[in-house]
């Protein structure tokens, strides 16, 4: 009756069905402008529903305007409602699947961490205290420049693992590393400077997110030690992206030299230092390197995370901004999207506060140089001479140089035959060819014997080369 079909197994109500029914029928021209509705009790009647149901219906329809009552009068269609159906997308345009996890039998992706040395029920409870715990106001808007808790034990962090005093509000909390760097892409390019100049080869990840901000991105070459500052141009830029104590993907550290001459360059040109400190928490010989921030705090943007040091998910990095910045940066991190969640950042605030942080940080930086250990011995016993390790000891993967060898996409996608995900270096490089016999191993993630079982896997399509 009515072009209605009632299935009362639906988790979607009656009155909505009927609605959905009707609002069809008028939009597509089943029913007219003017036409009459029949009585709720009649319509109720024929459906075999409810008048509650249908005068339900009723007013939905009228409070969205399809509908006119009037005292004394039928309900009628209301007028200009027909509206064409939406344009199918073309059967020519590919309809992209539904993301699933890759598996592989071998797997030296960069950049992972192993989550299953994390303390997870520990940090479950601490979220959980944080929350009972956290003050009425913070369950509302809190600011853009995050919980003044956090900010204080980043601080005090900083101070204690890495020598750099710090104030508190000159603290700012990201959802991580790129987070911040879409935030500085909408900062610091102006019309008179609107290039940034970044390491090549660097991290794909904060490529792309400069990309996608239609950045104009000028290469700087990097060798073992990191950026090379004799080839800085003389450009309309307003900020130099580096990682001067762990470059990525390369692993070299930026030497005294070259980090006066950068902070030189930059009070020169008048730009901003974009220092993004990738993983440099797991050196395996010494210290962790002093920031190029310590050099000059108001013309460096020092960049955290602690992705990599606790786990992905865990969205929230932070930057240490001059105070010439905070005003905009407040200004245009609002008006995305406020804040970050309270309740990870006072459980945050609590790990720092307690040493908890540090005592994991400790704890798997000896793992994963355990682990290194056990992938220079692999390397050795399976591929013996001829390739060489390039950068500093520290972080969660190796850079590999192999003399001879071409480590480009081809070689990629024959690795990925044989169930084995490796990187290369060209694949982070703006200008293609520069590093094709250098290639990555992620080891942090993998236990003993997953780089044991891999290692073979790699030297069998290395013997293809």
């Amino acid at each position: 009756m009515w072009g209605i079909t009632l299935d009362r197994n639906k988790e979607i109500t009656l009155s909505r069905q009927i609605y959905q029914a009707l609002q069809q029928q008028m939009l597509q021209g089943g029913l007219q402008s003017g036409d009459p509705l029949p009585s709720t009790r009649e319509l109720a009647k024929q459906l075999g529903v409810s008048r509650n149901t249908v005068y339900e219906t009723y007013e939905m329809l009228a409070a969205e305007g399809y509908i006119i009552s009037r005292q004394g009068s039928p309900t009628r269609v209301a007028q200009q409602l027909i509206l064409a159906a939406p344009q199918q997308p073309s059967p020519q345009l590919p309809v992209m699947p539904a993301h699933t996890a890759e598996r592989f039998q071998a797997d030296f992706r960069t950049g992972q961490p192993d989550l299953r040395h994390f303390p997870r029920q520990r940090w479950l409870l601490q979220v959980q205290q944080a929350a009972a715990q956290l003050p009425p106001e913070y369950w509302g808007y809190s600011g853009p420049e995050g919980f003044i808790a956090l900010r204080e034990q980043i601080a005090a962090w900083l101070l204690r693992s890495k020598g750099i005093a710090v104030e508190a509000q000159d603290v700012y909390i990201t959802a991580g590393a790129t987070h911040a760097l879409h935030i500085l892409a909408g900062l610091l390019p102006t019309a008179e400077k609107p290039e940034i100049l970044v390491e090549d080869p660097c991290h794909l990840g904060m490529l792309n997110a400069l990309r996608h901000n239609r950045i104009p991105i000028r290469p700087v070459p990097v060798d073992d030690q990191g950026l090379i500052t004799a080839a800085l141009p003389s450009a309309n830029a307003c900020a130099v992206y580096v990682t001067p104590s762990h470059q990525f993907p390369l692993g070299g550290i930026l030497p005294a030299g070259r980090r006066t001459a950068l902070v030189q360059y930059a009070r020169k040109q008048d730009l901003y230092l974009i220092e993004d400190d990738y993983d440099s928490e797991f050196r395996y010989a010494g210290s962790p390197i002093a920031p190029l921030y310590s050099l000059d705090p108001q013309r460096v943007i020092y960049v955290g995370t602690f992705s990599k040091i606790l786990f992905p998910a865990l969205r929230i990095g932070y930057v240490i901004l001059p105070r010439a910045l905070q005003p905009a940066w407040r200004r245009l991190r609002l008006y995305t999207d406020v804040q970050n969640p309270p309740f990870e950042q006072a459980a945050l605030a609590e790990f720092l506060r307690t040493r908890k942080l540090d005592r994991h940080i400790q704890s798997m930086r000896r793992l994963y140089g355990q682990r290194r250990e056990l992938l220079l011995k692999a390397l050795t016993e399976l591929l013996g001479t001829g390739w060489q390790t390039i950068g500093d000891a520290a972080g969660l993967h190796l850079a590999l140089e192999y003399p001879g060898k071409c480590f480009d996409h081809s070689f990629v996608n024959v690795c990925r035959q044989r169930s084995l995900r490796i990187a290369v270096v060209d694949e982070h490089s703006i200008v293609k060819g520069r590093h094709l016999n250098k290639l990555l191993l992620g080891y942090g993630h993998l236990d003993a014997r997953e780089i044991r079982e891999g290692i073979p896997l790699l030297a069998h399509c290395l013997d293809q080369q």
